[in-house]
């Protein structure tokens, strides 16, 4: 995204993206897998099935010897039936580190931006960049980044439309953790979701309306309250501040324990609809420090650009993996 146009300016950019991805599915080489309809009984876990399973096992740290110190993760684009979507199919980019997968290797789930696809953060080098950091911090992990744009085109800010045209939280929340976990379902302290720009917000909004999925969340270059030029929400400012802004979700004792770290850069003057996102991280930061939540910021220099943001993908390491690695969670 340039600096320089309004994000309502770039909903015409992303039209066109979504019309191109369907040509350009095909031109990387990772393993492609369609899984096939979710059961019906696939949805949200409950507060029942959360407590039983929101603290796992403390992660051994091994820097320098863990598998993807040697060997790079591997990538794999799945398809998961979805209405809303092109060919009513939602990608999810998925790389995971060598080995068998288990309920006890974390998921970062990562959210892109209005104009962007999953193939966004593929292409930044996520997947080779972020395996240098689990083999110096000693934790691996799998990545998933979900299609978040609509048939449309409209700015979906990972929400589910109103007039129930797409369900792209409802997808994130549910059907992608059942593709990317099967039958190893992470607990929650093992769970965590990220994002850039629209994603940015996306991965704050979802963890605090869904606290029994996600442990921690990053936000790059997200903004904390309602920005929503395509109306996806509805049209009553109110009702639509209270459900879906971030800066209006904190008071829910459910979310207190959800550990934050904001990222955003020293020159990012993004414009919003009201505003930009120049000071949203410091904002925030101020509304979580009053209700004695865990929040983390960093102010690289730089622009609203991946590199920027993958910068700071050190530091953000670090801060998943102090959890994840952590002797003592409860």
């Amino acid at each position: 995204m340039f600096t320089t146009f309004s994000r309502r300016t770039l909903i015409l950019v992303s039209s066109s993206l979504v019309v191109a991805l369907a040509g350009t599915l095909a031109a990387f080489r990772v393993t492609e897998s369609h899984t096939g309809e979710l059961p019906p009984a696939a949805a949200p876990a409950t507060a029942a099935d959360t407590d039983a399973q929101s603290i796992g096992p403390a992660l051994n740290s091994r820097p320098g010897e863990v598998a993807v110190c040697t060997e790079p993760g591997e990538d794999e684009i799945l398809t998961v039936p979805d209405p809303g979507a092109p060919d009513d199919g939602r990608p999810i980019w998925v790389r995971r580190p060598p080995g068998p997968d288990s309920a006890d290797l974390p998921v970062l789930y990562l959210l892109h931006g209005s104009t962007g696809t999953h193939r966004s953060i593929m292409e930044a080098d996520a997947g080779p960049l972020l395996d240098e950091e689990m083999c110096r911090s000693g934790v691996e992990f799998v990545i998933a980044a979900p299609f978040g744009q609509e048939i449309g085109g409209a700015d979906t800010e990972w929400g589910d439309a109103v007039d129930g045209s797409f369900q792209i939280e409802t997808f994130v929340t549910q059907k992608a953790i059942e593709a990317v976990e099967g039958d190893h379902r992470r607990p929650r302290s093992l769970r965590a979701i990220g994002g850039f720009s629209m994603g940015g917000y996306g991965a704050a909004a979802i963890p605090l309306r869904h606290p029994e999925l996600y442990s921690q969340a990053i936000s790059w270059a997200g903004y904390f309250r309602v920005d929503d030029p395509s109306g996806t929400f509805g049209d009553d400012p109110a009702t639509v501040a209270a459900d879906h802004a971030p800066d209006r979700l904190l008071d829910d004792p459910d979310v207190h324990d959800i550990r934050f770290m904001l990222i955003e850069g020293t020159d990012d003057r993004t414009p919003l609809q009201e505003g930009s996102i120049h000071g949203e991280a410091r904002r925030f930061e101020r509304l979580l420090e009053e209700r004695d939540m865990t929040v983390r910021t960093s102010f690289p220099e730089g622009d609203h650009d991946f590199d920027t943001w993958t910068g700071t993908f050190p530091e953000a390491v670090d801060f998943l993996v102090e959890q994840w690695a952590a002797p003592d969670r409860t």
